[in-house]
């Protein structure tokens, strides 16, 4: 079913529209209404019919003309760059035979990695991920049919992705062109799932980037960059973890379509992505951890100040009081207990050094109890020891005899 629904204006912000879910079907719509993004790209059909002698590719202009394709011996391998057309999407499913809740899930490109079977044919989703020119992960989805004598993959971006698949048709000896479509759809999940990888070497470049400006930069500029290194992080887990499933799945299920051999390759698909997963896990603690050591290194530097105003409020306290005490308007004329030393010659130097005296006093005891000009709580000396010094120590600590 096609109607003609459109979408509110995309978002500017680009980090807020990538975990909102926008669905062009209005509420209520039947089950497989097709309804494609407006701003898609007009849909165009590279051809590959593959024989394991030969091999054939062409650009298709309508779906009718794949018919006598599939008629043909060997198998084809049909991709569809930009699903932009409700109508031709609805005549590629119907040569396929493509199941119309399928194609609802294809033209909707918010799916999560998935596995699904309709009528004899798998349905797989995955989600391709990239580095845009600001810095932040996007990810496209693909959408695969595989089918016993086909294939049929879904690109919603320009661009071909799938460059270096095509380049290992031209080999004779190549297992695409020997082992059908399941190993082409095991080649393009495991291409997915590579790209993931350089992913992570890009945020792990800027984490090490970050606890380098942790050491050596105010903290309260590098707390922003940690939030937006986890907020990648989260993002990259979200999309990656419904692999480990949707890999478990096509192991587990569908051996008809997925013969043994594919299936052992497809095990090493899943290493890949516990391995992603693990790396992902791994640099969402280091984000909290620099996160955590920026919020104490922001807090210890407010006690530091603290404690200087602190000092200085108590050094002037009872300096405050010695200027207090002779500020008071009390006249020596009227008795000779009032201020005798306002008719002092020294009076006023005299309030000067006692002032300068209790001052320094003050100063050496909060020296003296190790309030100031002392490295607390650990000296640099001790931290800048080699490490085969301390380990001397900590033997010689060892070695000495426990109390009692």
């Amino acid at each position: 079913m096609i109607q003609g629904y459109h979408s509110p204006e995309p978002r500017k912000a680009r980090r807020s529209t990538r975990y909102r879910i926008r669905r062009r079907t209005p509420p209520g719509a039947a089950p497989g209404t097709i309804i494609p993004e407006p701003t898609s790209q007009p849909p165009r059909i590279t051809l590959t019919h593959v024989l394991p002698e030969s091999l054939e590719e062409q650009e298709i202009q309508q779906p009718a003309m794949i018919r006598s394709w599939l008629s043909r011996p060997g198998w084809i391998w049909c991709d569809i760059d930009g699903p932009g057309d409700s109508q031709f999407i609805s005549e590629v499913a119907q040569v396929f035979n493509l199941h119309p809740l399928a194609l609802e899930d294809v033209v909707n490109t918010h799916q999560r990695a998935k596995v699904e079977e309709y009528n004899g044919t798998l349905f797989i989703t995955m989600r391709l991920p990239h580095i845009a020119e600001n810095g932040i992960i996007e990810s496209e989805q693909i959408s695969i049919f595989l089918g016993p004598n086909f294939l049929v993959s879904f690109q919603p971006r320009p661009g071909d992705a799938f460059t270096c698949i095509r380049k290992r048709f031209h080999n004779p000896e190549s297992p695409l062109r020997q082992l059908g479509p399941s190993y082409l759809a095991y080649s393009l999940i495991d291409l997915i799932i590579d790209h993931y990888f350089p992913v992570l070497d890009f945020l792990g470049e800027k984490l090490e980037s970050l606890e380098e400006k942790v050491t050596s930069a105010d903290a309260r500029k590098v707390l922003r960059e940690i939030h937006d290194l986890r907020r990648e992080l989260l993002y990259l887990r979200r999309i990656l973890w419904p692999h480990r499933d949707a890999v478990q799945s096509l192991l587990r299920d569908y051996l008809t379509l997925l013969p043994k051999i594919v299936r052992v390759h497809l095990r090493d698909c899943w290493d890949h992505v516990v391995l992603l997963l693990d790396l992902t896990e791994t640099y969402r603690e280091l984000c909290a951890d620099l996160r955590d050591y920026c919020l104490s290194a922001i807090s210890n530097r407010m006690n530091e100040v603290m404690k200087w105003l602190t000092l200085i409020a108590t050094i002037f306290i009872p300096l405050s009081f010695i200027a207090g005490v002779y500020g008071m308007n009390f006249d020596p004329d009227a008795s000779p207990w009032n201020m005798p030393e306002l008719r002092w010659y020294y009076g006023y130097p005299f309030s000067l050094l006692l002032m300068l005296a209790v001052a320094t006093l003050m100063i050496w005891v909060f020296y003296r109890r190790g309030w100031i000009g002392q490295d607390w709580p650990i000296s640099d000396s001790v931290l800048h020891r080699s490490p085969a010094t301390r380990g001397e120590n900590q033997a010689s600590r060892r070695a000495m005899p426990s109390p009692g």
